[in-house]
């Protein structure tokens, strides 16, 4: 059998060769998507380990994206006022998935550090108050959300046409903690090493949205058709059922996380602990979201065609920006368990695999972006002004990608660590200082309207890869105690 290890460097000197090398690839992509749960990531071939934990989250992470770009697909058929409400609604939610994304990423570090220790009970101890700590938090954003919608996206600029579309806010704010359920015991199972459930966990959750969606916003037999609330129903019950799956996988014990009734109850030690792990992932994800929210209200000045454009390119940036997401996920969880072992030179070799893939994902993705950007939003909307907006904003942030997906390896790497403060300050510096100001000042003094705004992006972003390259090169998340 040719070793995972020697895919870069094998030398294929006859047909039999390539044959039997493209039949292991075959055995260990199918491996990686099953789930091999028995296996040591912390031992054993490192680009194999790589190899076997980016696949799933690259799929995952295509399968979260693909929520967003069947919603827009289908709403955008409702005009573009609906498809720019659903651009400011996602720049609210942004919140929650700030949130949730930075309790996992305290999640994250802490079970797969007693995962690397092998400490499975404390483990599972661990991920079930972190369970407790999304539900509580996402009771303090349902309630505010489902009364004050409207006003939410008023504030964000919204016209009086897009108002008639606030139920879409109301219904996603309202089932917020779905989402937070769905990024927490996702990173359960990503931290312990078992990347394959979360992927199938989210297969479920977008084929019952994609078979939701045009029934419940058109109608189907007698459903009547909801428009673009049926969007939202769409999607917060093929979230629900796909959390009730998590919840039945993690009793079910085939994971390496296996709860019992007895688990359920509040530690306080381990809940202060996630909490302090968190604050530094809440902080980068706050302050990289609320940055997107800033942008989106520039945005918006140029009226709605340009939002719209923006919506949809945006879009299909996360949806291209996702699999790179995936990557540099196995990379915190490779990082988190060596460490727990003892390895840190592993670790960061670890990060210098998975940082070379990244690179290669985001040239050939930015390539194709620069080259194609009218015919992959005509895909969604016919309308020429919104096209050309969006067309506009792909092919300029995309010149960015090679150096965003280099930063989200460097990035979750010390997030893995337990280091979630030095990525916090990078992102304030990054999207904070830079970025804001630098989208208003290209945009409005300069008069170079929303294309400003998209050159900030690119330039806050590639200075945001710079500082993250420079602390991880110090090397002091090596020591990290968790």
């Amino acid at each position: 059998m040719i070793p995972i290890n020697n895919i870069l460097r094998i030398k294929l000197k006859n047909k039999s060769s390539y044959k039997k090398f493209i039949k292991n690839l075959i055995s260990d992509i199918f491996q990686s998507i099953r789930g091999k749960q028995d296996y040591d990531y912390t031992s054993g071939s490192l680009p194999k380990a790589v190899f076997l934990l980016s696949i799933p989250m690259i799929l995952e992470m295509l399968m979260e994206s693909i929520f967003a770009i069947t919603d827009i697909y289908y709403v955008s058929h409702l005009g573009a006022e609906a498809v720019a409400t659903i651009g400011l609604t996602e720049s609210i939610i942004s919140l929650v998935y700030a949130i949730g994304i930075g309790l996992s990423m305290g999640t994250t570090a802490i079970i797969a550090r007693r995962i690397g220790e092998k400490r499975f009970d404390l483990a599972t101890i661990s991920g079930v108050q972190a369970i407790f700590t999304a539900f509580i938090i996402s009771l303090f954003i349902a309630i505010p959300g489902i009364l004050f919608s409207e006003a939410l996206l008023e504030l964000m600029g919204a016209s009086k046409e897009m108002l008639h579309y606030a139920i879409y806010t109301r219904w996603m704010l309202g089932g917020n903690a779905i989402i937070m359920f769905l990024f927490v015991i996702n990173a359960i199972f990503r931290s312990a090493g078992d990347a394959a459930i979360s992927l199938r966990v989210l297969i479920l959750a977008n084929v019952l949205n994609m078979i939701l969606d045009p029934m419940l916003i058109f109608g189907f037999g007698p459903i009547p058709a909801m428009g673009i609330e049926g969007a939202a129903i769409a999607s917060n019950s093929g979230r629900g059922l796909a959390v009730v799956y998590q919840m039945y996988l993690l009793f079910r014990g085939s994971s390496r996380i296996h709860l019992k009734m007895s688990h359920f109850t509040i530690n306080a030690r381990i809940i202060i602990r996630l909490i302090k792990l968190s604050a530094g992932g809440f902080g980068q994800m706050l302050i990289a979201t609320s940055s997107w929210i800033f942008l989106t209200r520039i945005i918006a000045e140029f009226g709605s065609s340009v939002l719209a454009g923006y919506t949809i390119a945006i879009r299909i940036i996360v949806f291209i920006l996702l699999p790179s997401l995936g990557v540099s996920n196995a990379a915190s969880t490779l990082v988190g368990q060596n460490l727990g072992a003892g390895k840190p030179m592993r670790a960061q070799k670890a990060v210098a695999m998975a940082a070379l893939l990244n690179v290669l994902i985001m040239a050939g993705s930015g390539i194709a972006l620069i080259l194609f950007p009218d015919y992959l939003i005509r895909f969604f909307i016919e309308a020429d002004d919104v096209v050309r907006s969006g067309a506009q904003a792909l092919r300029i942030i995309s010149y960015g990608l090679i150096a965003y997906g280099l930063g989200m390896v460097l990035v979750n790497a010390l997030n893995g660590a337990g280091d979630t403060i030095n990525p916090t300050r990078i992102n304030f510096i990054a999207f904070w200082i830079i970025e804001i100001p630098l989208a208003w000042l290209l945009s409005h003094t300069f008069k170079w309207e929303q294309a400003g705004v998209f050159y900030a992006i690119i330039i806050s972003e590639s200075l945001m890869t710079l500082m993250a390259f420079y602390i991880f090169r110090k090397g002091l998340w090596k020591t990290k105690v968790v």
